[in-house]
């Protein structure tokens, strides 16, 4: 946030611009159907962001908890930069194609997002004419993700996400591996969620203390982060 920028301001820009969204947000989705599904977050309510919701492929509700890609892009703050036709794969096997474009004030801070998910499973069945459309991985090799509807299932989501790449449960980590969970949960942005932490110390089978004594070397690692 820049100095400079009173919050009052950056707050009433935010409630205009989300205000001027809402019909946009119906109308993406009339356009494309039943398979697409556009979502409206409000980047200042972390663990509830989505405020509204056009559409229904991957479950969100308004009140919702934000993905592992929003946790991602709020990490980067005002330096994020909007992420379009990257290729998913949801816990049921379904193949999404979305586009996450950043909502920003006058002064160029990041407040929100809009989310369009478009359910391309059946597209992709077609064959290669739809090819360029649908998306370019392979469903097997699309990184999956979570869209929880609420905070706990998009925190384990990013805790199943690193055991799977380590190869071996959490509660079973060396003190190296331990170090760089730490390092790569913070860069997916899970610590900005207040109840990442209790959640964290149950699945590594450690105290919420050692936890938070984690968080705050790795800041003095990064104070810039």
């Amino acid at each position: 946030m820049r100095k400079d920028t009173p919050i009052s301001q950056i707050s009433s820009e935010a409630d205009a611009l989300f205000a001027a969204m809402r019909p946009v947000v119906d109308g993406i989705q009339a356009t494309f159907g039943r398979k697409c599904e556009v979502v409206l977050h409000d980047y200042r309510q972390v663990e509830h962001s989505v405020i509204a919701v056009a559409g229904d492929v991957t479950g969100r509700r308004v009140g919702s908890a934000m993905s592992q890609i929003g946790l991602g892009m709020l990490r980067q703050g005002d330096d994020a930069k909007d992420d379009l036709n990257y290729v998913t794969r949801l816990p049921d096997g379904r193949v999404i194609k979305s586009s996450t474009i950043l909502l920003r004030t006058s002064d160029d801070h990041v407040v929100g997002a809009v989310c369009v998910n478009l359910d391309v499973t059946e597209l992709r069945a077609v064959g290669r004419l739809l090819t360029e459309m649908a998306g370019d991985l392979d469903p097997a090799e699309s990184p999956a993700t979570t869209f929880g509807t609420d905070i706990e299932s998009v925190v384990d989501g990013v805790l199943a996400e690193v055991e799977d790449a380590l190869g071996h449960p959490l509660a079973r980590l060396t003190v190296t591996e331990r170090t760089d969970v730490f390092r790569q949960l913070d860069q997916r942005g899970l610590f900005q969620l207040r109840r990442a932490v209790p959640m964290v110390a149950e699945r590594l089978g450690m105290s919420r203390q050692s936890v938070y004594n984690y968080i705050t070397r790795l800041r003095e690692e990064s104070p810039g982060s």
